[in-house]
């Protein structure tokens, strides 16, 4: 073969093999330096980029998570409780005052000093039976004085009667005036009339010689002494202190006040039971005597008089009983907590939860028996109340009704349950 043709053979071969590839090493020191900027800038610029958008939208997250936190809290939270309806019957607990069925002060009807008693605290009497007795020596001086002077009025008349007598034998012979005689006679009247006022003082005297002994005005029991020997008594009640006080205690008369409301209920003959403190776990049974026919104007309640046997002597007069009465149930209506209450320029309301929303619902109010009262109209029964309602509450305002966890460590507290009766008032037969 020629030679200038196996020249352009090994070319083509030096062309068609492979050629190795740079090194990395190589390129980066081939690359210029612009271009590694250029690549730095671009991956700075996706970080910053990277980072505003987390920026942005994390406090867009934050903001929108603040809004529903400041929208949530302008929620009112409430606490509600479930209208509840008034029992069948209901049980009035009223406090009665305890007295004897006979009660006097014993005071003396004579002046004078004690001589001696002889009943003390607690002493059974009897009728007449003698508690004291008392020196009277002024009474006695003066009674004798009266005598005394009755002897004179006497002997006075007899000798006017003796001349008026011949005084008038004398006229029938004209021995004397008309004039004469008429004013003899006038003065054995006269005489006569003194001695029937001199017998009146002494008969008055004796009498209160009588009250020298203290006597008990009817059966009983001595429940006070204020007198001791060498006292100073001065006659009259009220013008010192009562020598003694008896009290017939065989028979109770308790008596109490009832309201308005309730006036109607009582009529006589009916039974009601009695509670002592003195007696615990044990009831009395007293009738109902008799009412004042009227009511008290100054606290609009009814005066009602009970009677009870105290034959065994188990209760003492002077104190105070609880009066249980059971009376039947008025018009339908609920019972709510008086918390429930708003009290609006426009009337009292109520507010109820429906659908989360708060309704004012307008309400007449019935009997107070403390911490509940009587709704008569616009509640009813089963519906949900919303207890202590804020002031600026307003008629379809979002509310939310909190949790018993919310509630007072997750116990029911005594507005969630409706409220304790009180005010002594407790109901029996009826279904909440």
């Amino acid at each position: 073969m020629p030679r200038d043709q196996s020249v352009p053979a090994a070319k083509q071969l030096e062309y068609d093999a492979p050629k190795a590839l740079p090194s990395p090493d190589m390129v980066r020191q081939n690359q210029p330096l612009s271009s590694r900027w250029k690549w730095a800038a671009i991956i700075g610029g996706a970080l910053l980029i990277i980072l505003a958008a987390w920026g942005i939208i994390s406090r867009t997250v934050e903001e929108h998570r603040l809004q529903k936190q400041t929208d949530d809290q302008a929620i009112p939270t409430v606490n509600v409780v479930q209208a509840k309806k008034s029992p069948d019957s209901e049980e009035l607990v009223l406090p009665g005052n305890v007295q004897a069925n006979y009660e006097a002060a014993v005071y003396a009807r004579t002046s004078g000093y004690v001589k001696q008693w002889y009943t003390d605290i607690g002493t059974p009497v009897k009728a007449g039976q003698l508690l004291a007795d008392i020196d009277t020596p002024e009474v006695d001086d003066q009674l004798r004085q009266a005598q005394a002077d009755l002897g004179t009025a006497q002997a006075n008349s007899v000798l006017a009667d003796s001349t008026a007598k011949r005084w008038k034998a004398l006229l029938a012979t004209d021995s004397v005036s008309k004039q004469e005689t008429d004013e003899r006679v006038g003065d054995a009247q006269a005489k006569t009339a003194m001695v029937a006022s001199a017998k009146a003082n002494v008969a008055r005297l004796q009498q209160l010689e009588g009250f020298k002994h203290v006597v008990a005005p009817f059966d009983g029991v001595v429940t006070a002494r204020e007198t001791d020997i060498g006292a100073l008594i001065n006659a009259g009640s009220g013008q010192g202190p009562e020598l003694f006080r008896v009290a017939d205690k065989t028979k109770l008369r308790i008596y109490i006040q009832v309201p308005q409301n309730y006036a109607s209920v009582f009529t006589s003959g009916g039974v009601v039971q009695l509670v002592f403190a003195e007696h615990p776990g044990r009831t009395f049974e007293a009738r109902m005597a008799r009412t004042a026919q009227a009511l008290d104007p100054s606290s609009r309640t009814l005066l009602v008089q009970l009677e009870a046997d105290n034959s065994k002597g188990e209760l003492l007069p002077g104190g105070l009983s609880e009066v249980h009465i059971k009376t039947p149930a008025g018009n339908p209506s609920v019972r709510l907590p008086a918390s429930a209450l708003l009290f609006r320029a426009e009337g009292l309301r109520v507010a109820t939860v429906e659908n989360d929303h708060a309704k004012l619902h307008p309400v007449t109010i019935g009997r107070d028996f403390g911490k509940e009262v009587e709704i008569l109209t616009g509640i009813e029964a089963g519906q949900t109340v919303i207890l202590d309602p804020p002031d600026s509450i307003i008629d379809d305002e979002q509310v939310r009704i909190a949790k018993n966890d919310d509630q007072n460590g997750g116990k029911p507290t005594d507005k969630q349950n409706g409220g304790a009766d009180a005010g002594g008032q407790r109901s029996t037969g009826g279904k909440n």
